[in-house]
Order: structure tokens, then sequence, then C-alpha cells
């Protein structure tokens, strides 16, 4: 009698929580958003790059630099924007960075030489490192401690979607252009050639963007800050229900808030680790070793590898659909994982994984011939490699690419985390930048097995930084990371 009781007790309480769980997961959704202008931005330039530098008769460093010079921007929309959010709130930045997306896409596609389509470039950069910051930390804050790992994975989900929109986008656009047998460089609406509108279409995801930034509630911690407590109760109890106790839940933010006002000094990041505290160090390592160890370079620069193996330069779209669908799937695992499993065990498979297919690939890559991107791979060999590049993305995408996202927006106290989060975001997108403009240089002077060997290397390294400095938040209620922080700490001095 008593157990059916307790069980009928139990399913009807589940009912409720699962019903304000979807609230929270929708609210992800919604800022997740902007890892989709993220992905999206970061892939729509590769159909329109042959296309403008051909019509502005651009060099091939002017041309890298029109591509690279968005990273620079996103360094310091993450830098600023994390400034911004404790300032305005999470909700206004993320409005702001659409705005900023949107008019850059509409000038990119207008641009009337390659010195102003910089400029539009660097413009969406902002907006996009913006989105970058705010869309983990919004999501860590209104996220219920059991799923918070899952919906923190949805920025990355969201950037690989992203990233596969922009890639059929393109390709669309370019099929439609009339007589241009899939050449961006033809004329297609309004007598504007298809690499135009190729950035024109980017306003549809941002107008999405703004729209839902302006309709979702401010973040809980904010509210709380800003003295704002029955609507910080009021987001709460929406996304976890009034067993979960907001009323609890908003007190223990006023009691952090209050502490931090009196070690005021605490407030700031800096610290005695090379002028950070050690938290900050971390969390601009996690970025830095997700950039190092070269994921772009097989997003960016595919087609040297897929040459290499025999494949011809026509069916590259077909193969950079195949490995971001590929990019989806291992995300939606990692998903499925990240709160039954735990960070770092994900992370450390990953980075072994990882170690082990670049090894690989630089092994492979001794056996080529030729230089440059004029390279070719023995049968046996190119098999090698390109069942190691497309393990080292199932690797990557599984582990590294969507939990340090969700560490980013969970490991760092309140009173720092929004700041915290954009000089870790920033200090990923300079990581992004150095990783992207050496490749080619690289390629040229060594072939492609030092780069590879170097970004194992990386890998290998990020094993021992995730097993000796990354705590595990699985679990661990936002209010509590001082608490593991201080944790960890005595446990490394005894």
């Amino acid at each position: 009698m008593a157990d059916g009781t307790g069980s009928q007790s139990a399913a009807h309480g589940q009912g409720p929580a699962r019903a304000h769980h979807r609230k929270a997961v929708a609210l992800a959704v919604a800022a997740a958003v902007g890892g989709f202008l993220f992905g999206f931005d970061s892939s729509v330039i590769n159909g329109a790059v042959a296309a403008f530098t051909e019509q502005f008769e651009l060099g091939s460093a002017l041309s890298g630099f029109a591509v690279a010079v968005a990273l620079l921007g996103c360094a310091l929309g993450a830098w600023v924007g994390g400034k911004l959010a404790d300032r305005w709130g999470r909700t206004r930045v993320m409005f702001l960075g659409a705005v900023l997306f949107f008019v850059s896409s509409i000038l990119s596609g207008l641009a009337f030489g390659v010195w102003d389509l910089i400029l539009w470039r660097f413009m969406a950069g902002v907006g996009i490192g913006i989105a970058s910051v705010i869309a983990p930390a919004y999501i860590a804050e209104i996220a219920p401690a059991s799923i918070r790992g899952r919906l923190g994975s949805l920025q990355q989900l969201a950037i690989v979607l992203g990233i596969f929109a922009a890639l059929l986008s393109d390709q669309l656009l370019a099929l439609a252009t009339p007589g241009a047998g899939a050449d961006a460089s033809g004329e297609l609406w309004f007598g504007l050639e298809a690499w135009r509108w190729m950035f024109m279409v980017a306003v549809i995801p941002a107008t999405v963007y703004g729209i839902l930034a302006l309709s979702i509630p401010e973040s809980p911690r904010y509210l709380v800050s800003k003295g704002r407590r029955d609507e910080a109760v009021s987001v709460l109890e929406s996304v976890l229900g009034p067993d979960e106790e907001p009323e609890a839940r908003v007190r223990e933010i006023e009691h952090t808030i209050r502490t931090d006002e009196a070690l005021a000094e605490q407030s700031s990041l800096r610290g005695p680790a090379l002028g950070l505290k050690p938290v900050v160090w971390v969390g601009i390592l996690l970025s830095v070793f997700q950039q190092f160890v070269g994921i772009n370079v097989i997003f960016y620069y595919s087609n040297t590898l897929w040459q290499a193996v025999g494949f011809d330069e026509s069916d590259s779209f077909t193969i950079s659909t195949i490995t971001s669908v590929t990019n989806v799937v291992v995300t939606l695992i990692a998903i499925a994982l990240v709160d039954k499993v735990g960070r770092r065990p994900i992370l450390l498979v990953g980075s072994a994984g990882m170690a082990v297919c670049l090894g690989l690939m630089a092994i492979a890559f001794t056996q080529s011939t030729g230089t440059g991107e004029d390279v070719s791979l023995p049968a046996a060999w190119g098999t090698t490699a390109l069942v190691a590049a497309n393990a080292f993305v199932v690797f990557f995408g599984a582990s590294w690419g969507p939990l340090v996202w969700v560490l980013l927006g969970e490991m760092f106290p309140n009173r720092i985390r929004a700041a915290a989060l954009g000089v870790a975001a920033a200090a990923q997108w300079i990581a992004n930048f150095l990783i992207t403009i050496s490749f080619p240089p690289l390629l040229d002077r060594f072939g492609a097995s030092i780069p590879y060997l170097m970004y194992a290397v990386f890998a290998a390294i990020s094993f021992f930084f995730v097993l000796g400095k990354v705590p595990e938040t699985k679990g661990v209620e936002l209010e509590d990371m001082e608490g593991l922080q201080v944790e960890r700490r005595q446990r490394a001095t005894t």
C-alpha cells in the first residue's frame, strides 16, 4: 500500500517537473540560436570567397584577411559582451548581437570594395562574439542542475546546425544563379551576384534571434543583482517548478551577492596566477585547447584533405555536408551522455581519441607526394587519413565541441560569470584566428604532416590538463561552484 502511494506521488511529481523542464528547454533553445548565428557566419563566407576575390581582384593575403577578420571581431564582441551582460542584462545584449549581425549581413552583401567588406565582416564578428558569450551564460543560469549539461550542449548543436545551414544555403543560391553552373559570381536577383545574397540571407536567423531575445525572460541571477527579486522568483518557478523552492534559490543568490559586496575585490577577475584567478585561467585554456586541436582546419581547409585522398573538387560540398551531419549526430550523443556520465570523463575520452586520430593523420601525410595544396596519398594511406579525419570529427563533436561551452557557462562563480566567460570566449576566438591563418603557411613550408602532428600534441596535452585542472560540475548548483573551486584547491595543496 505504501509503495503504491509512493509510486503515485512520484509519478504525480514528475509530471509538473517535466512540464517545467520543457519551459527550461524552450528558453535554452531560444538562447542557443546565437550559436546558430555563430556556425552560420563561420561557414557562409566559404561559398562567397572565390567570387568576391575575383570581383575585387584580391591577392591571397588580402582575401584571407577578409575571411579571418570576423574572428577578430568575435574576440572583441566576446570580451565586450561579457562586461555589458553584467550592466544591461543578458537578453538586451542578445538583442544587440542580433542587430549587429542583421546590419552587417546586409552591408556585407552590398559591399562596393574589399575594405568596406572587411569592416562589415568585423561588425558581424562582434555580433557573433556577443552571442557566443551570452548563450552559454544564460542557459546555465536558467537551467535546472539535473539537465544543465544537456541544455548547455544545445549551444554546440546550434553551431553545427548553423554550419550545415550555411553550406546548404550557399549551394542552393549558387545553383539558382541562371547559367552560372553553381558559380557564386553570377547575377541572381535585382542585379546582385549570388555571393552577395549568401551574406544577406543571414538576416533571417538574425531576425529570429532578435525576436526571441525580446520575448524570453531575463536571467534570474541578473534580476536578483538588480534588486528585482519578485521577477527572479517568477522566472525560477517557471523553469524549476514550485517543488524546487524557487524562494530558497533566490535567497541563495542573494547570499552570494551579499558575500560579493563584503569581498568586493573578489568580484574582479584579478588573481595571483599571472594576474587572473585560477578558475579564469582554466576557462581560457579550455577555450584555447578546443581550437588548438585543429578542428577548424578540418572545416575551413577540408578540400586539401579530400583531394589528397582522391576526391574531386566538385565533390567537396557533398563531403562537407556528410561531415556536418556527422557533427550534428555526435553532438546529440554528447547531449544524451553529459548529465549521466559527467564532463571530465567525456573530455578525457575525447582528448585521447583526438590525439590518436591526429597522430595517424600526421603519419599518413609523411607518405604524401606533391607540395602545398597539391598533394596526394597512396591508396592505403589515403584511406587511413580519411578514416582518421572523420573519427577525429566524431571524438571532437562528442566531447570538446559541446562540453567546453557547457563548462564555460557553469564553472565560474556568480559574481564573475559573464565577465570571465567573455575573457575565455575572446581567447577562443583569438586561438581560432591563429589556427586559421597559420595553417596555409605551415602547409606550404612543411606539408600537412607537421601541422597535424602539432594538433595531436595539443590534444595529448589537453588530456593531462583536464585530468589535473578541470573540476567535475555535474549536478552542482551554480551557487555552489565557488565552494567546489575552494574544495579542489584545498585537495591540491594537501
